[in-house]
């Protein structure tokens, strides 16, 4: 049921960013011809609000892929009444980045509402940006939950003889509770070459507790064997939206870096390394499907980031997406020369192709690095 509501939350995170664009032109006095849930063909559609003057055609149609909203003159060189082209400069702006605008506001709605009732935390320890660790106000921030979940298993291992599998939650080591001031490989560390008590809850929600002798420091795979998964959640009370910001912040300085990381990898043809960081509509899909196993909560942030993303990814001066035509506009603009229709959507069709057959790359890696 999770897995079907985030693949919703996903989609509608698309239509959202185009009724920011439409609000934005209905608001500006350019056209909205039409503004589609889904891409064609088309399902249904009808004109709901033309006795009060709104011509704009509302419509449902077969691949729900996301929306769309089709403007009246949509390029630059435009000269009809009403259309994109010819409205002012100021207002194209704001018609383009409205779309970014509503999945940065809705990215910063749902982080705040879940820090008011415990947001999970974000491992941003490789980050060196308000300090390195996730960004929040102490004074107002506590700690509701903190578990250890069991990541991966090595062969022959400890943690394999007692029965341990991924997903299980570590209760304790020797009555000792894993927590963020205790990780687990301290405590195993510490009763390395020992016989120890482990107690665990498995996937079943059963608790069980087996005795396992752990193996010496240095061994290959660890002491017990796993790789742990810490999930902590906090809750804070007035500092929600400031809490929500910062992470905001740290989470768009983690995805420019990993757009560093994948674009250089994808230039010396190690598409693997770039999927590692980025990743296509398949890893979305698997994203979506592994976080909805691990509650609401859970699934949400990743709907906040994934709306976060969508926004970073818009504004940037690529071809085809916000940013880019933006960008052209301001170009030509600046150098004083017309945009034709013909000039942009050649620049724009060139963008769309490099995405394209780039989206094409990650997702093939993805499937085979997945499936």
């Amino acid at each position: 049921m999770l897995f079907v509501f985030g693949i919703f939350a996903f989609v509608m995170l698309v239509v959202l960013h185009e009724f920011g664009h439409m609000v934005a032109a209905k608001r500006n006095g350019v056209v909205v011809e039409e503004f589609g849930v889904g891409f064609p063909p088309r399902a249904w559609g009808k004109r709901l609000r033309k006795n009060k003057g709104d011509d704009t055609l509302y419509s449902l149609n077969w691949l729900p892929l996301g929306g769309f909203v089709k403007l009246r003159g949509e390029h630059d060189d435009a000269k009809s009444k009403g259309s994109f082209g010819a409205a002012r400069l100021r207002t194209k702006v704001k018609i383009l980045l409205a779309g970014v605008g509503m999945n940065f506001l809705t990215a910063f709605v749902l982080l705040s509402g879940l820090f008011l009732v415990g947001a999970p935390k974000l491992p941003f320890k490789s980050l060196d940006f308000y300090g390195k660790d996730q960004f929040y106000v102490k004074g107002d921030t506590k700690v509701i939950s903190s578990k250890t979940y069991v990541g991966s298993v090595s062969d022959k291992s400890p943690a394999q003889e007692a029965g341990l599998e991924s997903g299980a939650v570590i209760i304790s080591i020797n009555g000792i509770e894993p927590s963020a001031q205790t990780p687990l490989a301290d405590i195993t560390s510490r009763f390395a070459g020992q016989d120890v008590i482990v107690k665990y809850e498995n996937g079943n929600g059963e608790q069980k507790q087996v005795k396992v002798k752990l193996r010496q420091k240095g061994a290959e795979g660890g002491v017990l064997g796993v790789s742990a998964v810490e999930s902590v959640k906090l809750r804070s009370t007035w500092s929600a939206p400031i809490n929500a910001i910062a992470t905001m912040g740290q989470s768009t300085q983690a995805t420019f870096a990993g757009i560093s990381y994948a674009v250089s990898n994808l230039a010396h043809g190690q598409a693997h390394k770039a999927s590692e960081v980025v990743g296509g509509p398949v890893a979305t899909v698997d994203a979506i499907n592994n976080v909805s196993k691990s509650g609401l909560a859970d699934l949400i942030l990743l709907i906040a980031l994934i709306s976060l993303s969508l926004g970073i990814m818009n504004i940037l001066p690529i071809p085809a997406l916000d940013g880019g035509r933006l960008f052209l506009i301001l170009l030509f603009r600046f150098r004083g020369k017309v945009l034709t229709k013909e000039k942009e959507e050649s620049i724009n069709a060139w963008g769309m192709g490099v995405l394209l057959t780039l989206v094409a790359i990650i997702t093939v890696v993805d499937i085979g690095r997945i499936f």
